[in-house]
């Protein structure tokens, strides 16, 4: 594995919320990605926490409704029922899927990215995409409210 596409140690993804990093795209745009346990995320009988490898799910940080509205604001995402929740107009995404399963966009997808777990770590191995490193874009743009919220 490329060293310098390594996002975070397969032990450091929480099962009930989200990794924050940055990406530059084809066009060199930075922009900003989730990693994601999804549904069933632990390993073993999950007492322990531990997020299985095969369970990991990654996308880019953006609500298919508006898309300059960030889904992990900074300090990850809310997250209910193994659903990513966007805060602003309270929009699920299946952590699995991508898929928006309620709100104004349902039916919309997520854009994927490709992670590969190899010893222990997280990388990033879409083509597409070059990590840059952990954290948010520093954008002073962000319009988001957290009004509509259902949780």
């Amino acid at each position: 594995m490329d060293a310098s596409q390594r996002i975070t140690a397969l032990e450091d993804v929480p099962a009930d919320s989200t990794v924050l990093f940055r990406v530059t795209d084809g066009d060199g745009g930075e922009r900003e990605a989730i990693l994601v346990a999804t549904e069933n995320e632990t390993s073993g009988d999950g007492a322990d926490g531990d997020v299985d490898a095969e369970r990991l799910s990654c996308w880019l940080n953006y609500c298919q409704h508006l898309t300059h509205i960030k889904i992990d604001k900074g300090s990850g995402a809310p997250m209910r029922d193994g659903e990513l929740v966007c805060a602003n107009h309270g929009a699920y995404f299946d952590a699995d899927s991508g898929e928006c399963t309620y709100g104004p966009c349902e039916g919309a997808y997520l854009t994927d990215l490709e992670v590969t777990v190899d010893d222990g770590a997280v990388y990033l191995t879409d083509d597409d995409y070059e990590y840059v490193g952990a954290g948010p874009v520093d954008d002073d743009d962000d319009l988001s409210s957290s009004s509509n919220v259902k949780i």
